[in-house]
């Protein structure tokens, strides 16, 4: 199982620089990159789109991914042409990760319907698909098919019933290790490996101090040896150092 770092912290503390930060954890061993898609809530959660975009500048051979990008709160042509702008710094080093949102207070932030939400995300995937692939569609031209080449792979962040979607219609699975406990995410697990599913990442398990560090130690053994792909911390302002989580699973355990 492979160890992956969020960029970004949940709480009201100052955001961490983006470059700096990247910097010490890929030196630390992280093997991936990841930022959430929040705003309203009070607290700056920077861009993702920044935030990568910052993060590749002073990293290399590293995965860099959304977890999650809120797909109804973009226009599908503004969104595609963020995530076509993201792949000229980025390269295939881009994972997208994506989901219909879960907390309300964004979709106020921005004026977007919150109850409709479902059908919005799966209107607007449809079409961010054929724009990434393409380049265009017959609404907007936005690049030659050969600089849009297909788009990075799409990742879905679900629960419930979407778990098995992610199996059928998508190229990975997202859990959240801050909504969830253990237990439940690798109760889904099973049965989004049971639909045939693919790459499977939990992300956002959280660390807010060193008292964490060996309880999280033993989630993530937990979800190696359950078969997760990829595991992802979220270390909090006065957690731990990089290092020390990035010790948690040894380099040559992280490997499937």
């Amino acid at each position: 199982m492979r160890l992956g770092a969020t960029l970004a912290h949940l709480s009201d503390a100052p955001p961490f620089a983006v470059a700096a930060w990247a910097d010490r954890l890929v030196t630390a061993g992280f093997e991936s990159l990841w930022t959430p898609h929040i705003i309203g809530r009070g607290s700056l959660i920077p861009d993702p789109f920044v935030t990568l975009a910052t993060a590749a500048s002073v990293t290399q051979d590293v995965e860099l991914g959304t977890a999650t990008v809120q797909v109804p709160l973009y226009h599908p042509a503004d969104l595609a042409h963020r995530v076509l702008s993201l792949m000229l710094v980025c390269g295939d080093r881009l994972t997208l990760g994506v989901s219909p949102g879960s907390t309300e207070t964004d979709f106020a932030t921005l004026d977007r319907d919150y109850t409709a939400r479902f059908a919005t995300f799966q209107r607007n995937t449809g079409r961010l698909r054929v724009l990434l692939a393409h380049g265009r569609d017959e609404h907007a031209d936005l690049a030659p098919a050969a600089v849009a080449g297909g788009g990075p792979a799409l990742l879905l962040g679900s629960w419930g019933a979407n778990v098995e979607r992610a199996a059928r219609d998508f190229d990975g699975w997202l859990a959240s290790g801050y909504r969830r406990t253990p237990d439940q995410i690798i109760a889904a697990h099973e049965r989004y490996r049971a639909a045939g599913g693919q790459r499977a990442i939990v992300c956002a398990i959280p660390l807010g101090s060193r008292d964490d560090l060996e309880p999280t130690g033993e989630v993530l053994r937990r979800y190696a040896r359950a078969g997760f792909d990829d595991a992802v911390v979220l270390i909090g302002p006065g957690g731990p150092d990089p290092e020390e989580v990035r010790a948690l699973l040894p380099r040559e355990s992280s490997t499937p």
